[in-house]
C-alpha cells in the first residue's frame, strides 16, 4: 500500500553530498580522499545540521572514502552521532538504487541522512520533491555542489512507502568551512 501525501507521521530525508575530494594520481575513484577544502567543509555541514535541528536517527553512507570521511567529520560535530550503515549500493547509484536503500530504513526512523554522490543525489531530490519552498528546487537543478545539504519532508507510515513527488523540499544549504 502506498501512503497518500499527508498521511502518517512527518518523516525527513536529509541528503548530503560528500565534501570536495582530491584527485590523487593512480588512486581509484572509490578510494579518493577529501581535499583540503573538503576537510574544512564536512565539519561545517555537521554544524549546519545541528544548528538547524536536523540531526538524523540513522545515517546511510556510501562506502567511497570521500563519503566515509564526510560522514566522520560531519557527525563528529554532534554530541552522540546516530548509527551509520555504510552501503556499497550508494556508490555511483542512480535514483532506483538510492530509493531501494532509503526504502529499507526502519519504520521507527523519523529523520534519515543519506551521504553519497552526484548525479544520483541531485536526481533523487528532484524526483522526490513534488514541491519546494522558495526557489530551493531551482537551486538544486542548477547545481548541487559538494557539501550541499537538502532536506525533504513527507508524511508516511514507513520509508518503504516513499514515492516520487511525495516530498516537500524544505531547505537547501551549502555549508563552507573557514579557510585558515
Amino acid at each position: 500500500m502506498i501512503a497518500r501525501p499527508g498521511s502518517g507521521p512527518l518523516r525527513r530525508l536529509v541528503v548530503l553530498r560528500h565534501a570536495k575530494s582530491a584527485r590523487p594520481e593512480g588512486v581509484a575513484d572509490h578510494d579518493r580522499p577529501l581535499a583540503a577544502r573538503g576537510l574544512r567543509d564536512a565539519p561545517a555541514a555537521g554544524r549546519a545540521l545541528a544548528a538547524q535541528d536536523r540531526l538524523p536517527d540513522l545515517a546511510l553512507c556510501s562506502t567511497a572514502l570521500r563519503a566515509w570521511q564526510t560522514w566522520d567529520l560531519a557527525s563528529a560535530q554532534w554530541g552522540t552521532p546516530p548509527p551509520v550503515r555504510h552501503d556499497p549500493r550508494l556508490y555511483a547509484a542512480g535514483v532506483p538504487e538510492l530509493l531501494d536503500v532509503v526504502r529499507e530504513a526502519p519504520a521507527d526512523v523519523e529523520t534519515l541522512l543519506l551521504v553519497g554522490h552526484n548525479p544520483g543525489l541531485e536526481d533523487l531530490i528532484t524526483t522526490l520533491a513534488g514541491d519546494a519552498l522558495d526557489d530551493a528546487l531551482d537551486r538544486v537543478r542548477a547545481k548541487y555542489p559538494t557539501s550541499a545539504v537538502a532536506v525533504l519532508d513527507w508524511h508516511g507510515t514507513a520509508w518503504r512507502n516513499l514515492v516520487p513527488g511525495a516530498a516537500l523540499l524544505t531547505a537547501t544549504t551549502v555549508p563552507r568551512g573557514a579557510r585558515k
